[in-house]
């Protein structure tokens, strides 16, 4: 065994997973359903991964759940639409696998685990006008889940982030987000609402926390659920440190805990779901060009996120790939005040398609059709930036606006401004001019784009960027709203308000290099024997390419279920156990 490092105890298993997000623990419920002793190590104190704070969307076209539904689409669609979306970064080996794998990993989890799930019937592809693309029918979503089924494990799940909750509870995209922001304006949704906050206030009562878990957290937690029925090991607190070798192959790893150092054997393989590398700054500067030229990255995902799956691969000849369309999964996010001095990222994924809001930078001109996808909002500023100019905008609403759909972390109404207003996170001004001063925004500029955005609101167009003219944007707009298009209304009813927004992500699509097996390849392409990679430590499948929600975690689960197979001796293709064991292990 290579290199041990001074440890004093050993442990055996045939399967360590390294992280606990949807990708690792996808694997280790999956390997334990194979029979297989399983080990899932978490360096941070609580489970879950970037995956409790997302929105629990899985992209998988063709999947039972809504098949169930009644929706169904030939095999060659969802190819047809990455093609398109992929181009000349379309690797048809791993794509196939996905396309293929995809339902059945589903239907696995639906059969033999806690998890459950809900149909995207009518979540729409992010680009409507590529070949291909669907208007609904490709998603799903974990179902909402009763946080007392994890019985102690709760205490040990990760939640949400604080500024996308409400009191520390979380809202569900869909119907009940839409409940919350017609609560004053409609008698059904008050009264969901007024439920809601009164079970919300029982759980803080008993148990000082929300028990009501929907999205992201909800997944994790039935991941979470699953992986302990199994018999899975959870250790938290317990951090990789180095990867064990015989020879080429990988044979297990040191961590370190609470007790120490371990040297864990793994019998059938190492998996490597550390998330990613959203906070290491090295790699962002070798990966992400607005770092680079002096803009700072503010990534939505976990702190910890600092890449370590990635490094401890390259120790044992791993390979990161760079070639990919975006090493990022670019997201807008406002920075936000917090009372005990740190700072919060907001993730701006909803209000910017809600009609009566642009976003401009300092010179105060629009750069990009604000109800779009994330990733697309976040490439177009990085395409308006002048050379050497910091990567920032705004995003600009009046009072009418603010009070109906909330800006970032400021809440609707009823809801107070005044502690958004006193931190300096919402910026206001009686006047165009005023909030301009108060954003130091060219007042010029943003006077005149406000004038020919209005001229154009107030006939339900934009003839700038085509607001609303997609099914995906007009499904991110308000169905409720009287004008003609449900992404635009006219910005005029003072005073108005602004949000800073800076370069940020969702987590990384830059990973290790690896085959249609999740196993990770060397500098010649060839497996390295025993080590594994899934989530976003493995480098996306759609090659830094964002087609549509759920293209994280729909691969992420997927990948670490072949993994998982393909350890336990099962191909992906029939289901005959030949479970192995690593003949180099020691």
């Amino acid at each position: 065994m290579d290199g041990v490092m001074g440890a004093t105890r050993s442990r055996s298993c045939d399967v360590l997973v390294i992280g606990s997000g949807a990708g690792g623990l996808a694997t280790a419920v999956t390997a334990a359903a194979l029979g297989l002793e399983v080990i899932v190590a978490e360096k941070e104190p609580v489970f879950g991964g970037t995956t409790a704070w997302s929105g629990g969307w899985l992209w998988v076209p063709r999947n039972p759940v809504v098949v169930r539904a009644g929706i169904e689409e030939d095999a060659e669609a969802p190819r047809t639409y990455l093609r398109h979306i992929l181009g000349n970064r379309y690797d048809a080996a791993r794509v196939e696998a996905f396309l293929e794998a995809g339902p059945r990993m589903i239907d696995f989890f639906e059969r033999e685990t806690a998890v459950r799930f809900l149909p995207g019937s009518a979540v729409p592809d992010f680009h409507g006008n590529v070949p291909g693309a669907v208007t609904g029918g490709r998603s799903v979503v974990a179902a909402p889940y009763d946080g007392r089924e994890l019985g102690p494990l709760i205490a040990r799940l990760r939640r949400p982030i604080p500024e996308t909750t409400l009191a520390g509870m979380a809202i569900a995209s869909g119907a009940d987000l839409g409940h919350f922001l017609r609560a004053t304006r409609s008698a059904a949704s008050f009264a969901h609402v007024a439920k809601r906050l009164a079970r919300h206030a029982l759980d803080l009562a008993r148990h000082r926390r929300s028990m009501q878990l929907v999205n992201g957290n909800a997944l994790a937690a039935r991941l979470l659920r699953s992986a302990a029925d199994r018999g899975v090991t959870l250790w938290h607190s317990t951090a990789a440190r180095q990867i064990l070798r015989a020879g080429d192959a990988v044979t297990g790893a040191i961590l370190e805990g609470p007790e120490g150092r371990l040297a864990v054997t793994a019998r059938c393989g190492i998996v490597l779901a550390t998330g990613g590398f959203p906070h290491d700054p090295a790699r962002q500067r070798d990966l992400f060009p607005h770092v680079r030229e002096g803009t700072p990255h503010h990534s939505a995902a976990p702190a910890t996120n600092t890449g370590d799956g990635m490094r401890l691969a390259e120790a044992v000849g791993g390979q990161v790939d760079g070639g990919l369309a975006d090493s990022g999964a670019w997201a807008p996010v406002s920075l936000v005040p917090r009372a005990d001095g740190t700072t919060g990222r907001f993730p701006h994924l909803i209000e910017r398609g809600k009609p009566g809001i642009i976003a401009v930078t300092r010179q105060g001109q629009r750069f990009v059709n604000e109800s779009g996808p994330y990733h697309d909002f976040m490439r177009g500023l990085f395409q308006a930036l002048r050379p050497g100019e910091t990567a920032e905008c705004w995003l600009v609403c009046d009072h009418r606006f603010l009070r109906r759909y909330g800006l970032g972390a400021v809440k609707p109404a009823p809801l107070p401004l005044s502690p958004w207003l006193r931190n300096g996170y919402l910026k206001r001004g009686g006047t165009i001019e005023e909030l301009a001063a108060a954003c130091g925004i060219d007042a010029a500029g943003l006077r005149d784009s406000l004038a020919a955005y209005n001229n154009d609101a107030r006939q339900g167009l934009d003839t700038l960027f085509g607001r609303g003219s997609t099914p995906f944007q007009r499904g991110q707009g308000d169905a409720h709203h009287d004008g003609p298009n449900p992404c635009i209304a006219p910005i005029e009813q003072g005073p108005f308000y602004a949000v800073r927004i800076v370069p940020g992500s969702l987590g990384t699509f830059a990973g290790l290099v690896t085959d249609a097996e999740a196993r990770v390849l060397d500098a010649r392409g060839q497996p390295i024997p025993g080590l594994y990679a899934a989530g976003n430590d493995l480098s996306s499948v759609m090659g830094g390419q964002y087609p549509s929600g759920g293209i994280t975690l729909g691969p992420a689960m997927t990948f670490g279920w072949i993994a998982a197979r393909h350890m336990a001796g099962r191909s992906t293709d029939h289901d005959t156990p030949q479970v192995g064991r690593n003949e180099h292990a020691v």
